[in-house]
């Protein structure tokens, strides 16, 4: 088995990219320098899935890929190359949206209790028949039976629902009546089964029984028996009802020696519990260093000015922390309020304390809203949760006896110790990713999956410590820029840190557009004038194409947001102003000065892309290259950053690349390739190998990062360009350890002590290794 060097993610789809279609990619990424293809969830999912998250049978890959034939000849090509496939697993739901496709789910629905598959699947059986929320305003009222298939069904527009044997009573009304399960409208804030998050069409399942941790888990081990895998990527074990207890599970069927990774998302200041059997995380955590040493802290002040004058508050830590506690109330009271309703009833059963519904409900979610992290009973989080308890006592002294029952049932370690732990894991999640990243505006950059947009900058120092200790805590762990779950592509992301270095210009842009074509909501404004900047072409105007885009991001990013609009009550009037003023924008006076702003500050968009890609490849960890995110790209949030890629472009670039002429969009391919070969050509430098910071001297050395791997690799990146470059090099030196450094980059070669201006003449980044 090849030691896993790099990945790359693809993201599979019936529509555009089959696992035949990845096989005839494998040339390009092996000369690219990939070690392994990373696939995204390949098990059988809902028809028409371009995501694979929706898992429907655990038991099968999906025919719509290609099946197991299918992944069994990409692995074999990939083997013949020296390469190796890790693959994406959905542990903790299915999708049960078309309840046809799911087998075990139809099952239940037709037979309830007495089903096979009753203990799968995280039911509230207490409320007798369990509901489903899938009615529209019409109700029941359209609901018929449908007799033209093999057994009878009920029939709600085009969705279809078994009938139990021998409850067909020829009327829908009297038949719906028998079922197990009742269909109710989905606002209706009824739901009779634990979801992933709030979305009532992913249906929890419970891994800690072990008969469903050997059916869900039946092909992947079948993978491993057959040796097609090389790792595993779990998708949110936090949602799990004991993630160590399953990761432990995976770890036994994958073996020792495969690579493990989990979605474990860390909040600030949070490390990943050493006890875990994984190599590490998923690469959040990874994302937010790689993107933050860019950051100029002097735009602090300006920018947090802006973001008071158009919002009302600072945007720092203090009024996100204030603002986290209010959303995550939102949340628990609002979308996961039958979450919350379930654990109250467990804590009602598992504590001896009696205390009347509400002040419990309160209880809850006054703790709830107060725990940082996304669960609190791994190591490094123990005593989250009693601060939590302490400050809800402090702030809501009126409540002491239900908090007194919550402590009492925790401490019974039961039923309500698990709920607790996966409602503050989906609070976290729609809270704070889903909703109050969509409302802070101060610098979006920061808004990513595990940021923590109240810290603005990573000083070089604390950069330097972070990767030393992933050197030696965690060196197998995935590093990432993008994602599938990614706000902002990486390049995005790197031209809106820019402005953090030109705080005051952007500052008064921002003025200036608003006066000439106001937003509807100066917060909204604020925080779309950045996703507008971020993606805007440098050349020309912004294509029909992009109008799309926009419009769509613009619709998800105010409805996440919730303040104006939101997906379970819509306000069509604020929407269509919101995408009026886009289209103002785009078309208006505003368009011709937002292009002179871009195109004065894209360049610098690009030295930070460049760094931070260049420090990822070859920082401590396994870095993954997200889908054509080896040349320049603009995605925004899903589905935008899983459209499909052109990699006959890619391709096509990759076969003439020259190192002296790879300039514009060759040139961060350039980079990719060097960094990826250089690690599969010197594996002992990165995996178990030293890291050691490697710092400038002289009056501009804060505008270099650096680092040496094993010896034998010094990457060194120019930040802060906007301040930083021509003649400020000057006096300014790096000091080469023994021995003479070729750039592959380039060509060019160094040794002893080179001053700035001679090792960035004409590039940001240089790779060097010593000869």
């Amino acid at each position: 088995m090849r030691p896993i060097t790099s990945t790359y993610r693809l993201q599979l789809r019936p529509d555009a990219l089959t696992l035949d279609d990845a096989r005839k990619l494998a040339d390009y990424l092996q000369n690219l320098g990939i070690s392994h293809l990373y696939l995204s969830p390949v098990l059988t999912a809902g028809a028409g899935s371009t995501h694979g998250y929706d898992v429907t049978d655990p038991t099968t890959v999906s025919a719509a890929l290609g099946g197991r034939e299918a992944l069994s000849a990409l692995v074999a090509d990939l083997r013949s190359r020296d390469m190796g496939v890790v693959v994406d697993l959905v542990p903790n739901h299915v999708g049960v949206d078309r309840p046809q496709e799911n087998p075990w789910w139809w099952d239940v629905l037709r037979n309830g209790r007495s089903s096979e598959y009753a203990e799968f699947f995280d039911i509230d059986w207490t409320q007798g028949r369990f509901a489903v929320p899938v009615l529209g305003d019409d109700g029941t009222a359209e609901l018929t039976v449908d007799r033209s298939g093999p057994e009878p069904t009920l029939a709600y527009h085009e969705r279809r629902f078994p009938i139990a044997p021998g409850t067909d009573r020829g009327d829908a009304a009297a038949t719906h009546a028998e079922q197990a399960y009742e269909l109710v409208h989905w606002r209706s804030g009824r739901v009779g089964y634990r979801r992933f998050f709030t979305v009532d069409s992913l249906a929890a399942v419970r891994q800690e029984d072990p008969a469903v941790f050997e059916a869900t888990h039946r092909e992947v081990a079948s993978w491993i028996a057959d040796d097609l895998v090389d790792g595993v990527r779990v998708d949110h074990p936090d949602g799990l009802a004991d993630p160590t207890g399953y990761l432990t599970q995976l770890r036994a069927v994958v073996g020792p020696a495969r690579w493990l990774v989990a979605e474990k998302i860390l909040t600030h200041g949070e490390s990943l519990d050493p006890a875990l059997p994984v190599d590490g995380t998923t690469g959040y955590d990874a994302l937010a260093e790689f993107g933050g040493v860019f950051v100029d802290p002097a735009g602090e002040g300006p920018l947090t000015e802006l973001h008071r004058e158009f919002t009302g508050d600072a945007g720092d830590a203090d009024a996100l922390a204030a603002a986290e506690r209010d959303t995550k109330r939102e949340v628990l009271w609002g979308g996961l309020k039958p979450e919350v309703d379930r654990l109250v009833e467990a804590i009602r059963r598992d504590s001896p304390v009696t205390v009347d519904t509400a002040p419990l409900t309160g209880a809850v979610i006054e703790i709830v809203s107060r725990i940082p992290t996304y669960r609190t009973d791994y190591g490094p989080t123990v005593g989250v949760l009693a601060t939590a308890a302490g400050d809800a006592a402090h702030a809501r002294p009126g409540l002491a006896g239900a908090l007194s029952a919550v402590t009492s049932a925790v401490l019974a370690n039961g039923e309500a110790a698990v709920r607790l732990q996966q409602v503050c894991g989906a609070a976290t999640a729609k809270a704070v990713e889903d909703r109050l990243f969509y409302r802070t505006a101060r610098l979006t950059s920061l808004q990513e999956v595990g940021g923590n947009p109240g810290r603005f900058a990573i000083p070089v120092p604390e950069f330097h410590l972070l990767q030393a200790e992933r050197a030696r805590s965690w060196p197998a762990a995935m590093t990432a820029l993008s994602t599938h779950d990614t706000k902002r592509g990486e390049d995005v992301r790197a031209r809106i840190g820019v402005l953090s270095q030109v705080a005051d210009l952007w500052a008064e842009s921002v003025r200036e557009w608003e006066t000439t074509t106001p937003s509807p909501d100066p917060a909204t404004g604020l925080f779309l004038w950045q996703t507008m900047f971020g993606v805007w072409p440098v050349e020309g105007e912004p294509t029909s194409l992009l109008h799309v885009r926009l419009h769509d991001y613009a619709t998800k990013a105010v409805r996440e947001a919730a303040v104006h609009t939101d997906w379970a009550s819509t306000n069509p009037d604020f929407e269509n102003e919101v995408h009026h003023w886009i289209d103002a924008v785009l078309t208006g006076p505003v368009c011709r000065s937002m292009a002179n702003v871009v195109r004065r500050l894209a360049p610098h968009g690009q030295v930070a892309a460049l760094g931070q890609k260049l420090l990822q490849l070859v920082a401590p960890g396994i870095p993954d290259v997200y889908q054509g995110t080896e040349l320049w790209e603009d995605s925004l949030v899903d589905p935008d950053n899983r459209r499909p890629v052109d990699f006959a472009v890619r391709r096509a670039l990759l076969a003439v690349l020259d190192p002296r002429g790879a300039v514009d969009e060759s040139v961060k391919m350039l980079v990719v390739r060097e960094a990826l070969r250089i690690r599969r050509e010197r594996p002992w430098c990165f995996v178990g190998g030293s890291y050691t910071p490697v710092f400038a001297d002289g009056p501009t050395a804060d505008h270099v990062v650096g680092l040496l791997r094993g010896d034998e690799v010094i990457a060194l990146t120019a930040r802060l360009s906007v301040s930083g470059f021509g003649r400020r090099w000057d006096g300014t030196v790096i000091r080469f350890p023994p021995g003479r450094w070729t750039d592959r980059l380039t060509g060019r070669e160094f040794e002893g002590t080179v001053e700035l201006s001679a090792l960035f003449a004409g590039r940001s980044v240089l790779l060097l290794v010593r000869q």
